[in-house]
């Protein structure tokens, strides 16, 4: 075995080269030859495997522990004796005189209500003393009732358990005629027979295209409200 030299690197640089005379880098430099190190090599395989099965196992305990999670938050719930009160933030009918247009959004029932919302409108013209609710209900179309509810409710219902927000409100002598636009928009609902929780159309489906049919609602709705963006 012998040094190689090469002077032609640059600023005459030496470059060494050990060679065995097979030009075979020597086993020395290593601690072992190549067929050595196979052994190793399955090893390391072995081993990048087992930490990726334990790795997919924790996962799928994580999954199932997020799901009996949100399973356990429905347990013991039942969505007929849920709260539908009042949650005490529209003002009062019977003391405020002037027009009160609101829209209000509260978790849906069940796992659901993690990340979506459901929304309505609730109304009063002027001196009027009840309000008007104004909503799209998936279940009363399996009932055979229309899925648009239009009724003198109580505005600020919880939504079987769950305290609504408000989302939007205007009050004053100019809402009259955006209550006006509402009903009649409300009314024409494109959608009337149909629901479908994802994609839409939905409560939300109803709630966006009514507020695009009234521009002067200004009325943003979060991205929890999902459907709000359904078109055909």
């Amino acid at each position: 075995m012998g040094i190689v030299t090469d002077k032609k690197g640059p600023a005459g640089a030496k470059r060494a080269a050990w060679s065995t005379g097979e030009g075979a880098l020597p086993g020395f430099l290593f601690g072992s030859s190549a067929a050595d190190l196979t052994p190793s090599v399955d090893r390391r395989h072995n081993k990048c495997r087992k930490n990726q099965r334990k790795g997919e196992i924790t996962l799928r305990f994580l999954l199932v522990g997020f799901l009996l999670f949100l399973g356990s938050g429905c347990a013991g719930k039942d969505w007929r004796t849920a709260s539908r009160a009042s949650a005490g933030i529209a003002p009062d009918p019977k003391t405020t005189h002037e027009a009160v247009l609101q829209v209000y959004g509260a978790p849906t029932w069940g796992w659901k209500g993690w990340f979506a919302i459901h929304t309505w409108f609730a109304a009063k013209h002027t001196n009027e003393n009840a309000y008007t609710v104004y909503e799209v209900i998936g279940w009363r179309l399996y009932r055979g009732l229309p899925i648009v509810r239009i009724e003198k409710d109580l505005p600020d219902r919880y939504w079987f358990g769950e305290k609504p927000r408000l989302l939007s409100e205007h009050r004053g002598p100019d809402v009259d005629a955006m209550i006006d636009a509402v009903d009649r928009a409300a009314r024409s609902y494109p959608w009337p027979q149909r629901y479908k929780a994802f994609p839409g159309p939905n409560s939300n489906t109803f709630t966006a295209w009514v507020a695009k049919q009234v521009p002067q609602l200004n009325l943003s709705l979060p991205f929890s409200a999902i459907g709000s963006g359904y078109r055909e």
